[in-house]
């Protein structure tokens, strides 16, 4: 049943609108591993058929109880040896930071203004920003990450680069323009009424059409005046379905300017909500320093936070507390963000790597069950997504990943070692990386597959994707 492998220009049938199916071990969570038993929060299938339609899966199951309905009526690809999940979910990630990460030295507030603002400026240049929007959907798909929320810069024309790029792929992905009309340069300034009139422009262009998503994206509190808060928070009310993302108690330093600069406010959290930017499908980032009070809030709110360990740790920032902010009696929605270029890999496997640690530095225990949710179902259900996206179930959406249960040498190594499921995940989110990400499929197509060489890439359109021309 084994299926070759299309050469980069042969036609492959996987990209055409007819059915297909993928067969291998697959991972599946119907529960939330926080809130009830991890050890049955997951669906696990040693050998299952992933049936896909018009982009949808149409079933799933033992592959025992499926075979007699697809033998010799649809292409199988055959993926043993390795684990399908639905594709990563990534909560906080900045694609214009991509030519910046791993820059060296400096916590939050300096790194900004030593290089994130100066980096940000370059994509005022429509073709700067469609080279790099081209190359970071490369590096998530690589990856294995299917769906992101992610920043854009202030110029329109960074998120028409962005857009464009992932309606090649098919990826749903939300974006938006940063709005900042004060604290930065004052090349990356706009005003209260440019920044709601571009944004209103670009939700008119953009949300909804295809797979995109629109999010009203102001960088931080710091960086907008009260005013534009609420032109913010207007504009979402206005375009109901839309999100809005924002960044939410990182640093020590920046938790205590916003005091300053918000006297009037109890806390952090409650310059939001009082703007009217508290609510579901908001994306709070970092919530590293927040109080109880603050995650109580977040909770009745509705809204989400985004938990980002390379980037916490590489900056100095501090350490989320995820079984806080999942407490059962008030549990708030957390996904899992890389929030590159502060955080230092694209991978949510290493991503899952540095989160178990800050769980241990919290004395904490983040299972493999626990860790794999966050990465998929449950990033899913922070973004109110989690009835189309993070799960291998008839009705979703086909993004899947398939991972290479003997990507290096090692892996393979310490893999005949493993007593069961549980250690299998957690040696992959220990020593995994994109090597471990075999195949990526999009919406039912496979634009990545790493033994699709020279070009691993394809758009949707079955089109070999160029490599992006630095």
């Amino acid at each position: 049943m084994t299926r070759s492998r299309p050469g980069p220009d042969a036609p492959d049938s996987r990209f055409g609108p007819g059915r297909h199916a993928l067969r291998g071990a697959t991972l599946s969570f119907h529960a939330d591993p926080f809130l009830s038993d991890p050890h049955a929060s997951y669906t696990h299938l040693p050998d299952a058929l992933v049936v896909i339609e018009d982009g949808r899966i149409a079933e799933a199951g033992p592959y025992d109880r499926l075979r007699a309905s697809v033998e010799g009526s649809m292409p199988v690809a055959h993926y043993p040896d390795a684990l399908i999940l639905p594709g990563f979910v990534d909560t906080h990630i900045h694609y214009p930071q991509t030519q910046m990460i791993g820059a060296f030295g400096e916590q939050l507030l300096e790194w900004l203004n030593k290089y994130t603002f100066v980096t940000e400026q370059q994509f005022a240049d429509p073709a700067h920003a469609a080279m790099v929007s081209e190359l970071f959907l490369r590096e998530l798909l690589r990856a294995g990450t299917t769906t992101a929320a992610v920043y854009c810069t202030v110029h329109p024309g960074s998120v028409d680069a962005f857009f464009q790029a992932s309606q090649r792929f098919d990826t749903r992905m939300i974006a938006g323009k940063v709005l900042m009309d004060r604290n930065a340069p004052q090349a990356l300034r706009d005003t209260v009424q440019s920044g709601y009139e571009d944004s209103r422009d670009l939700i008119a262009k953009w949300h909804g059409n295809g797979r995109q998503l629109y999010c009203i994206t102001p960088r931080f509190a710091a960086t907008s005046s009260q005013a534009q808060l609420e032109s913010a928070a207007r504009l979402w009310r206005e375009h109901p379905g839309t999100y809005m993302q924002t960044h939410l108690s990182e640093n020590l330093g920046e938790v205590g300017w916003i005091a300053e600069l918000f006297p009037d406010c109890c806390d952090y959290f409650e310059v939001y909500r009082r703007a009217g930017l508290a609510g579901p499908r908001a994306i709070f980032a970092h919530a590293v320093h927040v109080s109880e009070d603050e995650l109580c809030a977040c909770h009745r709110a509705g809204a989400a936070l985004s938990h980002c360990p390379t980037s916490n740790l590489f900056l100095g920032s501090g350490l989320f507390r995820v079984f806080d902010a999942k407490r059962a009696d008030r549990p708030v929605r957390v996904g899992l963000g890389t929030d590159i270029g502060g955080g230092t890999a694209f991978s949510q496997l290493q991503t899952l790597n540095e989160a178990y640690k800050v769980a241990a530095l919290n004395q904490t225990r983040l299972t493999a069950a626990h860790a794999f949710y966050l990465a998929t179902r449950g990033g899913a259900h922070a973004l109110y997504l989690d009835d189309r996206l993070g799960a291998i179930e008839p009705g979703y959406e086909a993004d899947l990943v398939v991972l290479d249960l003997k990507s290096t040498p090692l892996m393979d190594f310490r893999m005949r070692y493993c007593a069961d499921l549980m250690e299998r995940l957690f040696v992959l989110m220990t020593l995994g990386d994109d090597r471990a990400v075999r195949a990526t499929y999009v919406a039912g197509r496979p634009v990545y597959d790493r033994s699709r060489q020279p070009a691993p890439f394809r758009y949707a359109d079955g089109s070999a994707a160029p490599a992006p021309a630095c």
